[in-house]
């Protein structure tokens, strides 16, 4: 299937995608926030800039978005059709970013726990929380 923009609507539509301040990074802060912790945004000095940092506790949270990271879950498996072979080189690099960040943290101190976009479903909020509550305290 031919992609129905042009390069140019593409690329604006692509420039749209934000990275930061995004909705599940926005709930998983309110989270963190509701639940009494302090944290720093896209943490500069720490490795792969996570979402939220809790330098005191050496721990980091990750907020991917399921299509970009290549969940386990629906949204996650779905593939554009056009222009298939980037689309499988852009995922498995992300993925392979993303495992080398982990084990860069892990050897430098720091733990880590990825909260994917579809865990924030409004069904499954409440168990987010309290996986993202387990993770802080222990």
């Amino acid at each position: 299937m031919a992609d129905v923009f042009t390069p140019a609507q593409r690329s604006r539509v692509m420039q749209a995608v934000r990275s930061r301040d995004t909705s599940p990074e926005l709930i998983v802060r309110k989270l963190a926030t509701g639940l009494g912790y302090r944290y720093r945004l896209h943490g500069k000095n720490v490795p792969g800039s996570p979402d939220l940092v809790f330098a005191g506790l050496r721990k980091v949270v990750f907020v991917h978005g399921c299509f970009w990271h290549r969940h386990s879950c629906p949204r996650g498996q779905s593939t554009p059709a056009a222009n298939k072979k980037f689309w499988l080189a852009k995922f498995a690099r992300n993925v392979a970013r993303d495992a080398a960040v982990r084990r860069l943290l892990r050897r430098e101190g720091w733990r880590s726990l990825v909260i994917w976009e579809c865990q924030l479903s409004t069904k499954r909020l409440e168990r987010t929380a309290l996986r993202l509550k387990r993770f802080l305290e222990s």
